[in-house]
């Protein structure tokens, strides 16, 4: 690399790691408020237990070798990396992506879930779908397709897998007392504007980041980031305020939230107007996918389902159609290249079968031997005081 694409990079990392503390924001602020520091150390215990996997063993697994399913162990403890500034400062740049993954899937189950379940949870989850996924998605695809897949930033790999895995936990942790007859309304959306920014700031990096190098793809995924964003922020608002009578604060936030989702797979791909696209048809199917939750009763406290499972599995395929050779080298339907919609949703499909599964079997584990769920009294009381000894608010 040159010495501008490192500097890049390097920014890009500190970037996509920012996210993480803009996550917890975002989330914490969305809970009830006997529960926020509980939700603010189930994200950042993420940035503790991640990279000590990462650098020991995931990173490898995940990142090399050409086999069909998994890496092998040639990079297990960083081993020949010393000395390798391209190689080391793709690693950081990926042990973010690993870090903010498994965070993602903790909206779902808030409220509710032991902390000493989480704890344990992230990294079995992190190694047996986590680095599987990311794998087949980065290294994989193209050995069974005529016409690879393709992921820029991380649809696939980070916003299905995790949507798609909070769904299979929330089905075996159950629902939250009271829900849905009791609101359990989001007890600070000042907390959530500010970590809806820092996730949108920190998304240049995680996008744009993803090109590698200081390049006009870069500025191509930075503009579509920023494109997209705008405008599932406006048909979210667009849509509550048809149906509802009401433009909310946390509808504008879900709205950016969702058209970042979708433009993430896409970001190095298309160009032109297509990412107002994504963003408008993201932003419609994730504000339906939420309603869905009470229709099938599924506790998605945070709409981890609704907005990162449907949002890439939106972006996902619309890449399909959008895609353009002269950005970065697929075309889609729309420019002759048919094949690349049938391969987008092969890939898709298979993680969402794989990593259902395979978390629901964690899940069911971790249920059957240590316990998932939290006490109904600890519930009651809340998870700040129960699990951490901690109140976030003096009387």
């Amino acid at each position: 690399m040159y010495s501008g694409d490192i500097a890049w990079m390097l920014m890009s990392t500190a970037l996509v790691l920012f996210m993480v503390p803009g996550l917890a924001l975002f989330y914490g602020g969305m809970v009830r408020s006997k529960n926020v520091l509980n939700m603010l150390n189930m994200n950042t215990y993420c940035l503790g237990i991640i990279p000590l996997l990462w650098v020991t063993l995931t990173y490898s697994l995940g990142n090399t070798g050409d086999g069909d399913f998994i890496g092998n162990f040639d990079n297990v403890g960083l081993k020949d990396l010393t000395g390798d500034t391209d190689s080391l400062i793709i690693m950081a740049f990926l042990m973010t992506f690993a870090v903010i993954t498994p965070a993602l899937i903790s909206g779902a189950v808030a409220d509710r879930m032991k902390f000493s379940a989480w704890v344990l949870f992230v990294p079995i989850w992190s190694l047996l779908v986590y680095t599987p996924v990311t794998y087949w998605v980065y290294s994989g695809w193209h050995t069974t397709m005529d016409v690879p897949a393709v992921d820029f930033a991380g649809g696939t790999a980070i916003h299905i897998n995790a949507g798609v895995a909070a769904l299979a936990l929330v089905l075996v942790l159950g629902k939250r007392k009271g829900w849905p007859e009791t609101a359990m309304p989001p007890h600070n959306l000042t907390l959530v504007m500010i970590g809806a920014g820092i996730l949108w700031f920190g998304w240049f990096g995680f996008n744009a980041g993803s090109a590698a190098a200081a390049n006009g793809q870069a500025v191509q995924a930075l503009v579509n980031t920023f494109v997209a964003a705008a405008a599932g922020m406006i048909a979210w608002l667009a849509i509550e305020r048809l149906r509802d009578g009401h433009a909310t604060t946390l509808g504008g936030a879900s709205g950016v939230v969702a058209g970042l989702v979708a433009i993430t797979p896409a970001a190095g791909f298309v160009g032109g107007l297509s990412p107002i696209i994504f963003g408008f048809v993201a932003s419609l199917c994730c504000y339906y996918a939420i309603q869905l939750k009470g229709k099938f009763g599924y506790d998605d406290s945070l709409d981890v389902v609704g907005v990162h499972m449907v949002g890439g599995i939106v972006g996902g395929l619309l890449l399909g159609f959008f895609a353009d050779a002269r950005i970065g080298g697929a075309d889609g339907l729309f420019f002759g290249e048919a094949g690349l919609v049938l391969s987008q949703a092969i890939a898709i499909g298979s993680v969402l079968i794989f990593s259902f599964v395979v978390t629901y079997a964690i899940a069911k584990a971790l249920d059957m031997t240590i316990g998932l769920r939290a006490s109904e009294e600890d519930e009651l009381v809340g998870l700040d005081q129960t699990q951490h000894a901690e109140t976030a608010y003096l009387d």
